[in-house]
């Protein structure tokens, strides 16, 4: 579970560098790093299980997601211009959201809060890829898929967990690392959202007409 985290820091590193060298803007840098945040927070907390270990992994999932609305948001504005109010509405959203988590300590309320920012970025997605540049549906289902799959493991391994391991203790050890399922929620959601941002990558380059190549 602290290896798998591995999928959210190196891949992020790679597009954050080829991103300054593209010289692209400083908005799709700053979702690549936020991703690897998540990445190291969560590589912390399960190599500790401390709280505040916790923290770093659960809090930067909140603020990347909200770079990531923002940056969706945008894909159809001039250069060098800056929504305010949009960028006040989510540092908003992300101050609220860190207060009333800190003192509340429910995991329900940072779930609930999460999924609300995940289901903004997939009606937004989903429009782009349906009404604005059909052509990238591949990418984008992709990354919804890739991401839900994730979802629906990280399900399985909370509801299941006591009979997966007590599954896992009859198998050898490299068979039953692979029903680590919440190792899996890491490598298939980490994945999911660095192809969201290639996608929004393309999308913002594709409307300021840069003839953008995905390889």
């Amino acid at each position: 579970n602290t290896v798998s985290n591995l999928i959210f820091i190196l891949p992020p590193i790679y597009g954050a560098i080829q991103t300054y060298k593209d010289g692209l803007e400083k908005r799709y840098l700053a979702a690549y790093l936020c991703l690897t945040a998540v990445g190291l927070g969560s590589w912390c907390f399960h190599m500790t299980l401390k709280y505040e270990m916790q923290l770093l992994d659960e809090l930067p999932m909140i603020y990347s997601c909200c770079v990531f609305v923002y940056c969706l948001y945008e894909c159809f504005k001039y250069k060098n211009t800056v929504n305010y109010p949009l960028l006040f509405l989510l540092i908003t959203y992300s101050f609220v959201v860190s207060i009333v988590y800190l003192n509340l300590k429910e995991p329900v309320f940072h779930q609930v809060m999460y999924g609300t920012l995940v289901s903004i970025i997939v009606l937004r997605s989903v429009y782009i890829v349906l009404w604005v540049y059909p052509w990238l549906r591949g990418l984008g289902y992709t990354s919804l898929t890739v991401f839900l799959m994730g979802f629906f493991l990280w399900n399985v391994d909370n509801i299941f967990c006591d009979k997966l391991r007590a599954l896992r203790e009859k198998m050898p050890p490299v068979v039953g690392a692979v029903t680590q399922f919440h190792a899996w929620w890491h490598i298939l959601t980490g994945l999911g959202s660095y192809l969201h941002i290639l996608l929004s990558l393309y999308t913002r380059t594709l409307f300021l007409k840069h003839r953008p190549k995905v390889k």
